[in-house]
């Protein structure tokens, strides 16, 4: 039914999502943490918030791409790789963070939702369209063959 090349590539993007939820569980679990600690649902500072949580979220995602998804055994350009890997990943942030912001600050909760939960369907908002973006860069930048 499909040639090799595309199974390659379900295989290839179906552990993308495995780790993609590991690491999004990981993201969630330290951004509410920090909400909760810090009491924060929306503005500004939501922002930073979500940075920390994203990138502690992100160095266990490039070392789980690197050698599981990618494959990439390879020691050498180990900088380089790493450098596009944070460059790709800082977009991916930034994309992440403005969707958060935005939807939690400047559009209300509907239904009743508490912003507690509202700033959660904002994240989920987000990670879904930061996924796209992270899978095609790392597959054709970082980790190309």
């Amino acid at each position: 039914m499909f040639n090799e090349k595309t199974k390659q590539f379900i295989s290839q993007f179906s552990k993308f999502v495995v780790i993609g939820f590991v690491n999004t569980g990981i993201d969630f679990s330290i951004l509410n943490l920090l909400m909760w600690l810090f009491k924060i649902y929306s503005g500004k500072w939501l922002i930073l918030l979500n940075m920390i949580s994203f990138t502690i979220a992100v160095v266990n995602s490039y070392f789980w791409n690197k050698f599981w998804v990618f494959k990439d055994k390879e020691e050498s350009e180990t900088g380089k790789k790493f450098s596009q890997f944070i460059l790709i990943t800082l977009i991916g942030m930034a994309i992440n963070s403005s969707i958060v912001f935005g939807i939690a600050t400047y559009i209300p909760p509907f239904f009743g939702l508490s912003k507690e939960l509202w700033a959660n369907l904002a994240k989920a908002a987000a990670t879904g369209v930061s996924l796209i973006w992270n899978f095609t860069g790392y597959k054709f930048i970082v980790f190309k063959k």
